[in-house]
């Protein structure tokens, strides 16, 4: 038990600071964004190019962990879907609650575990896990949501928006630099080399401190039945889905993970939905079930959490 609280205690110890630095009036909420803006297109941009810039695009690209991460986020979004068929009243909140079911924080709350729990791995995990939620997963959802307010708007110009969007984001034209440059073998100097190291290390903590002080004033107002059906397919279905896929892909010879790679990927998709879920839900007109659902999954995932590293320990 020592060990699972150095490692779950420090990230929700980071969380708590952030939040009581804001509810006690130390920061404001728009300073939080404002940090978060940092954490999203500065640090966490150059942590993906110095993980990716600084090895070989083999050590970069496990094909066998993006393919359970895919298939388990792909089984996650069909089987949610057909659920939430039933029990969301209307097309708007099933998408959404899709969304929230699926998409993990992998910069802001999965990166600073893994750093914990594979410091030679979490930024190369960190990459393959931003690309196959941003090419993959969070297309789906997006598309899924465009569609549920839109009713029979055009597929294609949907996917096209949201890949003008795609490209636009730091993080992708960090990760799709750092790709190039291994790619090409391009030798990057030392001087650059320190500078992104500097940058990479302010993302971790920073990063949890802004979860924590996001937290603040969420409206939580809303469909509390839905939102902790999120909550919980978030926490344990998810993760539960990639499991099923790490066998099923194993068992017919797609797949081979080595132990640390099966852990990784099963602990990624048990982190707790991305914060811009509730932004995309705010949209449209459902912000306090999103809100409730979003502190409901950063809350018990310390409990969730620590029993998946038990489990797999």
């Amino acid at each position: 038990m020592d060990i699972i609280l150095s490692i779950t205690f420090p990230l929700y110890a980071a969380i708590a600071i952030g939040y009581a630095a804001v509810r006690f009036g130390w920061f404001k909420p728009e300073d939080m964004r404002a940090l978060g803006r940092y954490v999203l297109d500065i640090a966490l941009p150059a942590l993906l190019f110095r993980a990716v810039a600084s090895r070989d695009l083999g050590e970069v690209i496990n094909p066998s962990y993006m393919l359970v991460f895919a298939v388990g986020g792909l089984i996650t979004i069909a089987t949610t879907f057909a659920w939430f068929n039933l029990t969301a009243p209307d097309r708007q909140r099933r998408a959404m609650a899709v969304m929230g079911s699926t998409c993990p924080n992998s910069g802001y709350i999965g990166y600073p575990l893994m750093l914990l729990l594979f410091p030679d791995l979490a930024g190369v995990l960190l990459a393959m896990n931003f690309l196959v939620e941003n090419f993959i997963l969070v297309p789906i959802c997006l598309i899924l949501m465009d569609l549920a307010d839109r009713g029979h708007g055009s597929i294609w110009q949907i996917i096209r928006s949201i890949l003008k969007d795609l490209f636009r984001r730091p993080l992708i034209i960090g990760l799709l630099a750092g790709l190039l440059v291994s790619l090409a073998g391009i030798p990057i100097p030392d001087t650059a080399m320190r500078l992104f190291d500097m940058l990479a290390a302010s993302a971790s903590a920073l990063a949890l401190v802004v979860i924590g002080g996001s937290l603040v004033g969420l409206p939580l107002r809303g469909n509390k039945a839905l939102a902790a059906q999120i909550a919980g397919a978030k926490l344990l279905w998810h993760p539960a889905m990639t499991a099923v896929a790490a066998s099923m892909l194993a068992a017919i010879g797609w797949a081979t993970l080595s132990a640390d790679l099966h852990r990784a990927v099963i602990l990624s998709a048990a982190i707790p939905m991305f914060g811009i879920f509730t932004l995309f839900a705010q949209e449209r007109g459902l912000g306090g079930a999103a809100s409730i659902a979003l502190l409901a999954a950063t809350s018990g995932a310390f409990v969730t959490l620590s029993a998946f590293i038990i489990w797999m320990t």
